[in-house]
């Protein structure tokens, strides 16, 4: 851990009542802890963005992080983009999560420039884009609107362009669900989290974050536009996908 960051405790006390998990100042205040230890693998699809951003980001065009949190994903688009007169756009309907993305944030001046918006990413106008980053954020957006998100998406990207889809999922198979979820568990376990702080996390995400199968991504992105989707990296129950424009 990054000794400027606070340790994830917010589970970690049993509660008379588990309410919804949203993205509130005690969560901005952890977050980078906080994924750390609950997404496998989520440092490699951060570095990854960045190496991504060197191949498809087109001469003078934006890039979208929606559903920014702390910016990392924006971060990672700075530092690999080298097309020129680029911008990096960093959405996020969570004031909290953005009032701790500005502390971390490189100072004005920095290039490509980062722009952080306070929207609801479904209201969001996507447009001249070569690349768009959802970073384990589809997963809160309503499912009956997810569609409706990728096809904004598709139509605001140049041909060419790319969008980075990043995920917890299900599995139609009852057995591979239980032994992925148990592996899921077993990292967190291994990362210092306590049966009572997994317990109490999951009962706050039932109703907020909705897992989807890889393979109702893949029919959806089709449905929105994309030519093509490529997995290209898993850990347990969290997948990472490139969609072509």
């Amino acid at each position: 851990m990054h000794p400027d960051d606070q340790k994830d405790r917010i589970y970690a006390e049993p509660l008379e009542s588990v309410g919804d998990f949203c993205f509130d100042q005690r969560v901005a205040q952890v977050f980078p802890d906080m994924i750390r230890r609950s997404v496998p693998g989520y440092a490699t699809v951060i570095n990854m963005i960045g190496v991504l951003a060197a191949e498809y980001v087109q001469p003078r065009s934006r890039c979208y992080d929606l559903g920014c949190s702390l910016g990392a994903s924006s971060l990672a688009l700075q530092r690999g983009i080298t097309a020129p007169g680029c911008r990096i756009i960093g959405v996020d309907n969570s004031a909290d999560m953005l009032n701790q993305a500005r502390q971390l944030l490189p100072s004005e001046g920095s290039k490509p420039p980062i722009e952080l918006v306070c929207a609801d990413i479904l209201e969001l106008k996507i447009r001249d884009a070569s690349l768009v980053v959802l970073n384990f954020t589809l997963q809160f957006v309503p499912p009956e609107r997810r569609l409706g998100l990728l096809q904004t998406i598709h139509r605001g990207l140049r041909p060419g362009g790319i969008l980075v889809v990043s995920e917890k999922i299900s599995f139609p198979d009852p057995e591979q669900e239980l032994q992925q979820n148990r592996m899921h568990h077993a990292f967190k376990r291994t990362n210092g989290y306590n049966d009572l702080e997994i317990s109490q996390k999951r009962s706050a995400l039932e109703q907020v974050l909705i897992p989807e199968t890889l393979e109702r991504h893949r029919q959806r992105l089709s449905e929105a536009g994309f030519r093509r989707t490529d997995l290209w990296f898993q850990c347990f129950n969290f997948i990472s996908l490139i969609a072509y424009r």
